[in-house]
């Protein structure tokens, strides 16, 4: 489910946060849906625990996955919530852009190069 190359610019735990966050958001990882146990995740990847366990945290600060005591790691229900806020940050910090002489065409250059950027990943 999981690849991690060890060898890439990005940290490990940042590898797992960007791929659950990707399977939540393309709909392979739904609502409800129970994560891998650190522990099992972390034998799985035959990394440290630690590592999982800090992605794990900061996905759950974000709002993609929240922890139910004795149960396990699951998917959140309030993506949508999330989605929502996300917006309005975005919206407010190009109107930041915007106020500091960004102007249309700079920003939509910008979109351009961070798509690209994705679109090779």
């Amino acid at each position: 489910m999981f690849l991690i190359n060890l060898q890439g610019k990005d940290s490990i735990y940042e590898q797992i946060r960007s791929q659950i966050e990707k399977f939540i958001k393309s709909g392979i990882l739904k609502p409800d849906d129970k994560l891998p146990s650190v522990r099992s995740l972390a034998e799985d990847l035959g990394i440290n625990p630690n590592t999982v366990m800090k992605a794990y945290q900061e996905l759950e600060k974000n709002g993609y996955i929240y922890t139910v005591n004795k149960k396990g790691v699951f998917v959140s229900k309030d993506l949508n919530v999330k989605k929502e806020q996300n917006r309005k940050d975005a919206v407010f910090m190009l109107n930041t852009l915007k106020d500091e002489g960004f102007s249309k065409t700079d920003l939509q250059e910008i979109l351009e190069e961070v798509f690209s950027e994705e679109e090779t990943c």
